[in-house]
């Protein structure tokens, strides 16, 4: 089994500020196209033109303007800005960490090593943020208020006014509804995104001969490319994930959602909609993924060479006046 040797440890703070500056980032340049997907993966049925055509993510993209305001894209932008920094400080730490313990005495990873290793960071990030955050998320993209008529006053307000809603007329607990899928789809999506950027990284270095960091523009194309391999392997869950996360039912135990869900898609819709919205979500998540590591690398990059610095005594930090 072929090895990739183990980055220098960065220190959590350093994980913090670049993962969060990239995960900015990834949001406010991909977000349309996340509720674009959202809208597709919820449509009961193919939605179509006025002249009986059937619309692509373009096309749905263009009635939600339409409809709704150009804003109306980036509906849920907040409560994925207000989750961005931790769900990225958790992402690379916790793989950072999880990647040291499964190191073999040699502090070497293979890539049983490196799979598991995103498997478990996509699992922590889940459910310490990702969970509550895509609900509100989610809840937030689903409302098809018009933006052109002020009477037409939508349910939630903002991310913080939706949490309040659904904690008041749902429960605490219903900020978790499909937790269990959402971790499964961020597990694999984690497990996947990281061995592929992994060991396209290390191929990459190793064909050129490259001892640091590869060009960016390197790293924004493998980063497209592990960044579509999660969407392409877990399409089905997302679906069924975002349908039971824009519910409002909380009866039943999470086995019966799902089931009931499931079973409800495929007799009423086919089999084709477990895979609504897979383009636009490869296309969201993919070029989403480049932005991320590109920035991460960059950020890291810099406060790895100032904290040299500051080692070595060449900047110094004033101390605080009395």
């Amino acid at each position: 089994m072929s090895k990739n040797n183990t980055t220098q440890k960065t220190p959590i703070l350093t994980h913090l500020v670049a993962g969060g500056a990239a995960g900015f980032m990834e949001a406010c340049i991909c977000h349309p196209l996340d509720t674009v997907k959202v809208r597709m993966q919820l449509a009961k049925s193919v939605q179509k033109s006025a002249s009986g055509k059937r619309l692509g993510f373009a096309g749905v993209g263009v009635r939600i303007v339409k409809n709704e305001g150009f804003l109306a894209l980036y509906k849920g932008l907040g409560a994925v800005i207000a989750g961005i920094v931790p769900k990225m400080a958790i992402r690379f730490s916790s793989f950072e960490m999880y990647k040291g313990a499964l190191a073999d005495e040699n502090g070497v990873n293979s890539r049983t090593s490196i799979f598991f290793s995103g498997l478990l960071a996509g699992t922590t990030e889940a459910v310490m943020v990702v969970s509550p955050m895509d609900l509100i998320k989610i809840r937030l993209q689903a409302q098809r208020n018009s933006m052109a008529d002020p009477m037409d006053i939508p349910k939630y307000r903002n991310a913080p006014h939706a949490a309040y809603v659904i904690v008041k007329e749902e429960g605490f607990r219903a900020l978790y509804k499909g937790v269990a899928l959402t971790a499964l789809r961020q597990a694999t999506n984690q497990a996947a995104n990281f061995t592929a950027y992994q060991e396209l990284k290390r191929w990459g270095k190793k064909v050129q001969n490259i001892e640091g960091e590869l060009p960016s523009y390197q790293t924004l194309v493998i980063g497209g490319i592990s960044g579509a391999m999660g969407p392409l392997s877990n399409a089905p869950i997302d679906t069924i994930k975002t349908r039971i996360q824009k519910s409002n039912i909380g009866t039943g135990s999470a086995w019966n959602r799902f089931t009931t869900v499931t079973t409800d898609i495929y007799k009423k819709e086919g089999f084709r909609a477990f895979y609504k919205g897979l383009t636009p979500r490869v296309l969201r998540v993919a070029p989403g993924q480049s932005v991320t590591f590109v920035v991460y690398e960059k950020v890291k990059g810099w406060l790895e060479v100032a904290q040299g610095k500051i080692k070595e005594g060449e900047v110094t930090i004033p101390a605080p006046q009395k």
